[in-house]
């Protein structure tokens, strides 16, 4: 079973697919900045796998959203409005402090409409393609440390470490490719929701940009953090100021437990496939940006049938690591919400489901999957983007949690929300 110790030898093996920096690609990007490199991919449309992804999340987006599901049928009275003890009055005073340093020019881009379609314009790879907001890395530092206030404030403390964590990784891979403008430690937009940040009203915001990205709707005490993406290539960073920080080291380690402790029967019915990239794939199950994960940036409405073996029919040791599992997906959550959310997951073992893709040994890489009504988790080892390792490795990963059944961007709760009176009487 995985050590960590070989975790960290296996995490730490990316040194040795540093990229050529005198080739045209980074020659160019390490003299741009985020709007000039968004640029080149639009005017240029290259590189053509991405180009035409963007070009085909456009055309997602015209879809009115229904919200993921596992047969294309949407399960009502899932999500109720509850109290999840979310401390809304200093998440509206970080947020409000925010407003209040905005130019106008700034809050026009930044203040949406609660119902606005930009919800779901967020997207993990670096390029700026949704320049909405503000981005930290163009803003004055005081503004910036009012808009890490308002993750903080809102964000468990753990979660927002790991967010943290995900962002000086992001740097750290700046640095490593000498893309510093594009890629740092402040390259992601920040985005309101709501005519105002209110402890009555619902509202919220999206904090996006490459390998870390955060919906999250408030309204009084109740926080949904979903859909959400963390990613990092490479997950460790080794030298200067954050040597050691690391992350979905965790979410790495319980996986390949959980998977290891089946046996062999439950491991065949579990592994949907045994290849990362296999044969035996329709077309489409793969893919060049998203490889194996199948619920990220704009696929608000996307169909995801069951694969694997029941949770309900593993023993009680091995749901318990599903619980772990999961509870690591819901790490950005504050305590309470969390505890509840773990509890609305374990109310639906018997229909909840656990895939897994490529290999069970300590140095395979894999993507594993927990679906369920109420929740979509996914993990998967990539090959490189920047780095050079043609297949996947241990050291670049993809993380990211979905809400089905219109639970995405708590748009499940918005009907059950008292609307604001329509009419208006000057009675003078």
């Amino acid at each position: 079973m995985t050590s960590p110790a070989k975790q960290d030898s296996q995490h730490g093996d990316f040194r040795q697919y540093l990229p050529d920096l005198s080739t045209p690609r980074f020659t160019t990007i390490a003299q741009n900045d985020a709007q000039g490199h968004a640029k080149e991919l639009k005017d240029k449309q290259a590189p053509p796998w991405l180009y035409g992804l963007y070009s085909h999340w456009r055309a997602l987006l015209q879809e009115p959203f229904k919200g993921i599901t596992n047969d294309g049928v949407l399960q009502s009275g899932l999500f109720k409005l509850r109290d999840e003890g979310v401390p809304i009055e200093r998440i509206v005073n970080a947020a409000k402090a925010v407003v209040s340093e905005l130019t106008p020019a700034q809050a026009s881009k930044t203040i949406l409409h609660i119902d606005s379609p930009e919800w779901r314009t967020w997207s993990n790879p670096e390029f700026l393609i949704s320049d909405k907001g503000i981005r930290l890395d163009e803003i004055s530092a005081s503004l910036r440390e009012s808009v890490l206030a308002v993750l903080k404030e809102t964000l468990s403390p753990e979660g927002y470490e790991k967010a943290v964590g995900a962002m000086r990784i992001n740097h750290f891979l700046g640095e490593l490719v000498h893309a510093p403008r594009v890629m740092n430690e402040h390259s992601y937009n920040f985005v309101l929701f709501g005519t105002e940040p209110s402890t009555t009203r619902p509202w919220g915001f999206s904090f996006y940009g490459h390998h870390l990205c955060l919906s999250v709707f408030l309204y009084k005490t109740q926080i949904v953090v979903s859909p959400w993406f963390t990613g990092a290539e490479p997950n460790v960073i080794d030298t200067g100021p954050y040597k050691g920080t690391r992350i979905l080291d965790n979410e790495e380690r319980l996986g390949l437990q959980l998977m290891q402790s089946l046996s062999p029967e439950i491991q065949d019915k579990a592994r949907v496939y045994k290849l990362m990239k296999d044969p035996a794939m329709p077309k489409g199950r793969w893919n060049h940006d998203d490889q194996r994960h199948l619920c990220g940036a704009y696929r608000d409405n996307r169909v995801v049938p069951y694969e694997g073996v029941l949770v309900s029919s593993l023993d009680n040791t091995q749901q318990d690591l599903i619980v772990q599992i999961v509870e690591q997906y819901l790490l950005y959550l504050p305590a309470k919400a969390r505890e509840l959310r773990l509890n609305d997951v374990k109310t639906v073992f018997g229909e909840t489901y656990f895939s897994w893709i490529g290999g069970i040994g300590d140095a395979d890489p894999f993507y594993y999957r927990i679906q369920s009504p109420v929740i979509i988790v996914e993990f998967d080892h990539h090959s490189g983007v920047f780095l050079t390792n043609g297949e996947p490795a241990k050291f670049h990963i993809h993380t990211l949690l979905r809400t089905p059944n219109a639970g995405d961007y708590g748009w499940a709760l918005h009907s059950q929300i008292d609307a604001l009176d329509q009419d208006y009487v000057w009675e003078g």
